[in-house]
């Protein structure tokens, strides 16, 4: 039963009958076959389907839901059992929003100090896209921001505050500035990640509030992309202050705090609100705390 509930979630995150069954290792036909037979066992119609797929049932929403529960439990149970012979040990899949990057590592080097059989796979993903990640079980845990749009069902740990800086050559328009304004910096032409970031929607936001709105000089879905162009002396940009400084300013680059209004966000660890946790979750979770309390 746990393999065709896989089979299930794995439908919900590809859309598509041949990845999915790619993506579980099996032929198509024994995909569609497994499908079929947890119909059977349930008695209801869990997916719409003609040649292609098309989506869930009512019902087939429904089991997806449980099953996403029923897969967790059975995996954060493997995991507890290899844990109570061998320690901790296993794969830590962490996906954050690229402004959250830099910050990653203060949590994963301490975790494996005290956890030095466990390995890590982190990933860049947009704020929607962790909490999609999270539902389907593809990651274990999601740095990402906590307070502008919804989580849903999410158990979450705040690690520290996003404040912005308008990152500029000390030569440009504003560069010698010890503060400025939102409406100034919407003045200056800009390179911001992509609008699918909510980062993005987060400054647009505050850059319309403030009375003026361009199109970005330059757009990119990486923050490295962004900085290494404002290291040029040619370009401007506005970043978490964090990420500025931990990405390092050259002797001509400044990072200028911007005011009126002073705006913020709280950036966290999220993972599924789940009970038991999963022992790598369990010790990814109380590693965010010790970090909170040391950044605050």
């Amino acid at each position: 039963m746990i393999d065709k509930l896989e089979f299930l979630i794995a439908l919900a995150r590809e859309r598509n009958f041949g990845r999915a069954a790619e993506q579980c290792g099996v032929t198509q036909p024994t995909f569609s076959a497994g499908i079929k037979q947890l119909e059977d066992t349930l008695g209801v119609m869990l997916v719409q389907r003609t040649s292609r797929f098309i989506g869930f049932t009512a019902e087939g929403e429904r089991v997806l839901d449980w099953a996403r529960g029923i897969v967790a439990d059975s995996r954060a149970m493997r995991q507890e059992l290899r844990a109570l012979k061998h320690g901790l040990v296993g794969r830590l899949t962490l996906a954050a929003i690229p402004t959250a990057l830099a910050m990653v590592s203060a949590l994963t080097t301490p975790y494996r100090a005290r956890h030095p059989n466990v390995t890590f796979t982190i990933l860049s993903r947009t704020s929607m896209d962790i909490l999609s990640m999270l539902d389907n079980l593809e990651v274990d845990a999601g740095l990402t921001y906590l307070d502008n749009e919804p989580l849903g069902r999410m158990r979450s740990v705040p690690l520290y505050l996003e404040q912005y800086r308008l990152l500029t050559s000390e030569a440009s328009l504003l560069g010698d500035r010890g503060s400025v304004t939102w409406a100034e910096v919407a003045q200056v032409p800009l390179c911001l990640l992509t609008p699918n970031m909510q980062n993005r929607r987060i400054i647009d936001q505050l850059l319309h509030a403030a009375g003026g709105q361009q199109e970005p000089t330059l757009e990119s879905d990486s923050m490295i992309v962004l900085f290494s162009h404002v290291r040029t002396g040619r370009w401007a940009s506005v970043m978490p202050a964090r990420l500025a400084d931990t990405l390092g300013l050259t002797e001509h680059l400044r990072s200028i705090p911007i005011v009126e209004p002073e705006a913020v966000h709280a950036i966290g660890l999220v993972i599924p609100d789940r009970e038991p946790m999963s022992p790598l979750a369990a010790a990814l979770v109380a590693e965010a705390k010790l970090l909170a309390k040391s950044m605050n």
